[in-house]
């Protein structure tokens, strides 16, 4: 079992962890229990979670037993971050955020099976405790000194606006996670993200002080492209897992347009290509990196496991459609909107001509320019090319009852809104 840390390094998901030697051991002696917690900070995970889900996934299918825990309390109190304090929300927000979270973790790790992922929230025991358990039962096993010299309380006590005690004390609280689920489920094993390394320490340094047990602590790298700068957002923002705050198809855009540099890297890191596969694909950004397969394998693979095979295949038929690919009327009308919301567009009207269309466009300057064009087998109305320059927009032509696309040669495509 412990050949899945050589799997996790070639892939580049180990950062740090505390002991590998006695890690590697302790996989060896058989299936171990570990978890990996979510704060519910926002109402969905976006793609920089799924390195953490790729570690579980890999230690599930080698056979151990994923605690997945929502931090319906932690998510409460919130991580200090390396500027400005938190906005504390709501508690009716933070356990909707939670229960959204739950959902979609729930989809991405296997909960059924010989060997299910189980979910677990720290409210359940974080609420029962009084301040003066907290202080008595767990204070007392922290040093405040240690405390202080955490990487992100240091940055926050130089600068203007410091750390509140509430922040402060997120520490104890993350440390007092893994000491409930090592008594609950003997987990002795906590992954997470490379900036939680101080935070998943002191919950195994309190495992020690207060059980006399020896635990393991396993840290992935945070993910960046080959110029150092970090992997992520979109034109809009975070990449989302939520279809509502970031649709399938601007989700599957952003992994198909990762740079050739990175892909290969991403390929290893986000998806369960095996070592040949992944090997093939670096060939063919080596010798053919205009064909972009590296590319269109990762978009579709990520985008299966986030949103499923059927919506990853509507997106797919979508984008092929863009590329001048297939029968817009047989896309999905929904999807295919999503697609072409950042085309140039235009107001036509039913029985306006292609000519009207490639000059309102914007692709032409003026009607005889667009003849020629048309003249000339250079236009196109859903894909399918215009050799008759009085050809008009019918009521048949219009995709989702609503809109047209109309191409120009190879690279210029519009869409009409009818």
């Amino acid at each position: 079992m412990s050949d899945v840390l050589d799997e996790l390094q070639w892939r580049g998901l180990i950062a740090q962890t505390t002991d590998i030697d006695a890690l590697r051991k302790a996989l060896d002696d058989g299936p171990l229990a570990f978890y990996c917690g979510f704060d519910p900070t926002a109402p969905s995970l976006h793609h920089g979670h799924l390195v953490a889900v790729k570690v579980m996934r890999h230690l599930q299918l080698a056979g151990h037993h994923p605690l997945v825990l929502v931090g319906g309390a932690t998510g409460l109190v919130g991580d200090p971050r390396p500027k400005g304090e938190r906005t504390l929300n709501e508690r009716s927000v933070v356990a909707g955020w939670a229960d959204s979270l739950r959902h979609q973790l729930e989809s991405l790790l296997d909960f059924n099976g010989d060997n299910p992922a189980r979910t677990v929230n720290n409210l359940d025991w974080t609420q029962e405790m009084s301040a003066i358990d907290f202080l008595r039962d767990l204070g007392k096993y922290f040093r405040v000194g240690t405390m202080l010299s955490r990487d992100i309380v240091a940055r926050r006590l130089d600068s203007e606006e410091g750390i509140s005690y509430t922040e402060f004390s997120y520490q104890l609280l993350q440390a007092n996670d893994y000491l409930e689920l090592y008594r609950r489920y003997g987990c002795t094993l906590e992954v997470g993200g490379n900036d939680q390394w101080g935070n998943m320490t002191g919950g195994m340094d309190l495992i020690r002080k207060v059980e006399g047990a020896s635990v393991h602590v396993l840290t992935n790298q945070l993910i960046t492209k080959s110029d150092g700068t970090k992997f992520g957002k979109t034109e809009g923002g975070a990449v989302w897992l939520n279809p509502e705050m970031l649709s399938p198809y601007k989700f599957y855009q952003f992994w198909l347009n990762t740079a050739d540099a990175d892909v290969v890297r991403m390929l290893k890191v986000f998806t369960f290509r095996t070592r040949e596969e992944i090997e093939a694909l670096e060939q063919s950004v080596e010798n053919n990196p205009g064909a972009r397969e590296a590319q269109r394998v990762l978009a579709d693979d990520v985008t299966s496991w986030v949103h499923g095979e059927e919506t990853a295949a509507r997106v797919r038929e979508a984008s092929a459609v863009l590329f001048g690919k297939g029968d817009p009327h047989a896309a999905d009308a929904a999807m295919l909107a999503e697609a072409v919301k950042e085309l140039p567009s235009a107001e036509v009207s039913i029985g306006d001509s292609i000519i009207d269309a490639l000059v309102a466009l914007g692709f032409e300057k003026g009607k005889a320019a667009a003849r020629r064009t048309v003249q000339g087998g250079g236009a196109y109305i859903n894909n399918v090319k215009v050799d008759d320059p009085e050809r008009v927009l019918t009521s048949a032509d219009a995709l989702g009852e609503s809109f047209v696309l109309v191409r120009k040669g190879r690279k210029n495509l519009g869409v009409l809104h009818v």
